[in-house]
C-alpha cells in the first residue's frame, strides 16, 4: 500500500533537493505570515492607541462646554501617540482673522497662550489652515520656504514638523502641530493617528462653540429684556439715562458706560449720566460733535469700535483712558427715526474685539435707549401742558401781588416809569416760561435765564445815549422750574436797579452777572457794575425800595437763601447765595 505524503499526491520519495526547495518555499511564506501578523498587530496597537485616545478625547470633551478647558489634554494626548517632543494647538479667533495659540506642552509658552498669533497664509501654520491639508517635514522645518520664526517659541531647536488642520464640515477651524527635537519621519499611521485625534478635537471645539453661542444669544437677549424693562418702567429722564448705563455695564460686563445727548444749541456732546466715579472722567470736557470717536459714530449713525483707546489717534483723553483703566470702546449712536440724540460709550477693560452679535446687541440697546428718553421728554412735556394752567395761575398772581404791591408805594416816579418796572417783572416770568417751552428737559438753564433777563432790560431800560456792556460769565447750572421763576425776578430786580441806580451819572461802564459754585454746596449769582458807587455809607437793612423788598422776600422764602449788595474792589455788587 502506497504511503501517502504531504510533499505531493505522488508516492514516488522526492530528492533531497527537492524536499530542500519545498521547506524554503514554507519558511517564506512563514516569515511572510508573521511579518503580516506583526504588521496587523502594529496596526491593531496603532487603531488601540487611536481608539484609546478618542476615547480620552470623547471623555474629556463630554465633561466641559468650554474648547479651552480641552485644547491642553489634546496637545498631550498627541505627543503620546505620536511619540513626539511637543504639541501645539491655535484656534480661530471670532473674526476668523487670526489663528491663536491656545494650548502648548513646553512650559514656557503657557504665558504666550492667547497672545502669538498668525494670519491665514502664514508660516507653516498658516499655510495648513489655507490649504486645509497636511504638512510633514522629517528635519530642518526652520529652513522651510513656508517657517516663519516666532522667538518667544523657540522654534528653532525643532527637527521635524506634522501639521494637520481641524476640519469641521468643509471649515477649518484650527491647527495643530507636533514637533521632534531629532530628524523623524512620519509614518503613514502617524500621519492618520494626528488627523483623527484632529477631525475629533475639530467636532468637539465646533460644538462648544455652538453651545457658547447660544448662551452668548440666550445672554445677550435677556440683556435687552433687562434694559428694556429697567429703563421704561421709570418716566423721569434723568433716571433712565443713570438706569440705562449702569444696566448695560452689568449685564455686558462693561467696565464704564457712558452716555452723552446732544446739544443742538452749542454743537456739543453733553455727558448725561455714566456708573464711573472718578471725578476727571466725569468733568471731561464736552466734545464738539464732529470730533472724536463719538463724532464719527453720529456721522455714520454705526457703532464705532476701537481696540484700545489709549493708542487711538482719534481718541480725546487717551490720560485719563490709563488712568481709569480702560481699553476696548464700542461707541453706539442712540438713534430715533433715523435722528440721532446721543451716544453711549462702553468701555472693557482689556483688549477686546467685539463680535458682530455684541455689536447687533448693542446697537438694540441704544435704539432702545434711545425710545425711552424720547417718550420721556415727551412725558415731561405733556406733564407741563397739564400743569401749565396751574403755573399760569400762579404766576399771574404773583405778578397781581407784584402789581398790587406796586400801587401801594407812592413815589416821584412817572407813570411810564412805573408801567416800565412792571413790565419787566412780567418779562422775567415769561422768560422762564418761555425756556421752559423750548427746553429738551424739566429743568432750565440759570444762563439762559440770565441772558434773555439781559437782553430784555438792554432793550427797554437802558438809555439809547449810554454805553454799557452787559455779559454772563462762570459755569452754567440747572434749575427746577419754581427755583427758575425766584431767580428770574431777583436777577430782574438786580440787573434793573444796576442800570437806574449804577449809571444815573456814568454813561459807559460794564454790568456782569456771575455764575459760581461755593464749596458748601451752594450756587452764588452776583451782579456786578462798575457805574457809579454806593452812598457811603449804605446799610441794605435801612432801604425801603420796593425792588429790594422783592428780592428779600424771593431769597428768604422761596430759595432759603441770602442776599448781600455792597462794593468789591471797585465794584458794586448784588450777590444772591442759596442751596444747591
Amino acid at each position: 500500500m502506497p504511503i501517502p505524503s504531504f510533499f505531493g499526491s505522488k508516492t514516488e520519495t522526492p530528492s533531497a533537493s527537492e524536499l530542500s526547495r519545498r521547506l524554503e518555499q514554507k519558511e517564506t511564506e512563514l516569515s511572510d505570515a508573521k511579518n503580516r501578523i506583526r504588521q496587523l498587530e502594529t496596526a491593531l496597537d496603532s487603531r488601540a492607541a487611536e481608539a484609546a485616545s478618542l476615547r480620552r478625547i470623547g471623555e474629556a470633551t463630554g465633561q466641559v462646554v468650554n474648547a479651552d478647558e480641552i485644547l491642553p489634554l489634546i496637545a498631550e494626548i498627541a505627543v503620546e501617540v505620536t511619540a513626539t517632543s511637543g504639541a501645539q494647538v491655535y484656534l480661530f479667533n471670532e473674526n476668523r482673522d487670526h489663528l491663536v495659540l491656545r494650548a502648548a506642552t513646553d512650559d514656557f509658552a503657557q504665558e504666550l497662550l492667547g497672545k502669538v498669533k498668525c494670519k491665514i497664509g502664514e508660516g507653516i501654520t498658516g499655510w495648513v489652515a489655507r490649504e486645509k491639508t497636511h504638512v510633514a517635514i522629517a528635519s530642518e522645518a526652520f529652513a522651510d520656504d513656508r517657517f516663519k520664526f516666532v522667538p518667544e517659541l523657540r522654534e528653532d531647536r525643532y527637527q521635524s514638523i506634522l501639521s494637520v488642520p481641524l476640519i469641521w464640515r468643509g471649515e477649518c477651524i484650527g491647527v495643530i502641530n507636533v514637533r521632534t527635537l531629532a530628524p523623524h519621519e512620519y509614518t503613514k499611521q502617524q500621519v492618520q493617528l494626528l488627523s483623527s485625534i484632529a477631525s475629533q478635537v475639530a467636532g468637539s471645539v465646533a460644538a462648544t462653540r455652538r453651545i457658547r453661542e447660544a448662551n452668548k444669544r440666550a445672554t445677550h437677549l435677556s440683556t435687552v429684556a433687562e434694559v428694556s424693562k429697567t429703563i421704561t418702567s421709570n418716566l423721569y429722564l434723568e433716571e433712565i439715562l443713570q438706569l440705562a448705563v449702569a444696566a448695560t455695564a452689568q449685564t455686558m460686563n462693561f467696565k464704564i458706560v457712558s452716555l452723552l445727548l446732544v446739544d443742538e444749541e452749542k454743537q456739543e456732546l453733553v455727558l448725561k449720566a455714566t456708573q464711573a466715579q472718578s471725578r476727571d472722567y466725569v468733568k471731561k470736557p464736552n466734545l464738539p460733535m464732529g470730533e472724536s470717536v463719538a463724532g464719527q459714530a453720529i456721522a455714520s449713525g454705526r457703532v464705532v469700535t476701537v481696540r484700545d483707546v489709549k493708542t487711538a489717534p482719534e481718541y480725546r483723553f487717551p490720560e485719563i483712558a490709563k488712568r481709569e483703566g480702560l481699553t476696548s470702546l464700542a461707541c453706539v449712536p442712540l438713534k430715533v427715526r433715523e435722528r440721532v440724540i446721543g451716544v453711549m460709550n462702553c468701555y472693557t477693560e482689556r483688549l477686546h474685539d467685539f463680535s458682530e452679535d455684541e455689536i447687533a446687541v448693542l446697537n438694540t440697546l441704544g435704539n432702545q435707549v434711545a425710545v425711552a428718553i424720547e417718550n420721556a421728554k415727551l412725558m415731561v412735556k405733556g406733564a407741563l401742558l397739564q400743569e401749565m394752567h396751574h403755573r399760569v395761575k400762579n404766576n399771574l398772581q404773583t405778578i397781581a401781588s407784584l402789581l398790587r404791591l406796586q400801587s401801594h408805594y407812592v413815589t416821584n416816579q412817572s407813570p411810564k416809569e412805573v408801567l416800565n418796572e412792571s413790565i419787566n417783572r412780567v418779562l422775567a416770568v415769561a422768560a422762564v416760561h418761555d425756556l421752559l417751552s423750548r427746553e429738551d428737559l424739566d429743568t432750565i438753564s440759570v444762563r439762559k435765564i440770565a441772558d434773555s433777563i439781559l437782553t430784555a432790560i438792554k432793550q427797554s431800560f437802558v438809555d439809547p445815549n449810554k454805553r454799557i456792556e452787559m455779559h454772563v460769565e462762570g459755569p452754567d447750572f440747572m434749575l427746577g422750574s419754581h427755583k427758575a421763576n425766584s431767580v428770574a425776578l431777583i436777577l430782574n430786580e438786580a440787573v434793573s436797579n444796576a442800570v437806574e441806580h449804577g449809571f444815573k451819572i456814568a454813561d459807559e461802564g460794564v454790568i456782569t452777572v456771575r455764575l459760581s459754585e461755593l464749596p458748601e454746596g451752594r450756587w452764588r449769582i452776583a451782579v456786578r457794575n462798575n457805574g457809579d458807587p454806593l452812598p457811603d455809607p449804605f446799610d441794605i437793612r435801612k432801604r425801603t425800595d420796593l425792588g429790594l423788598q422783592i428780592i428779600d422776600t424771593l431769597t428768604r422764602g422761596d430759595l432759603q437763601g441770602d442776599f448781600t449788595l455792597q462794593t468789591e474792589d471797585g465794584f458794586t455788587v448784588a450777590a444772591l447765595n442759596f442751596p444747591q
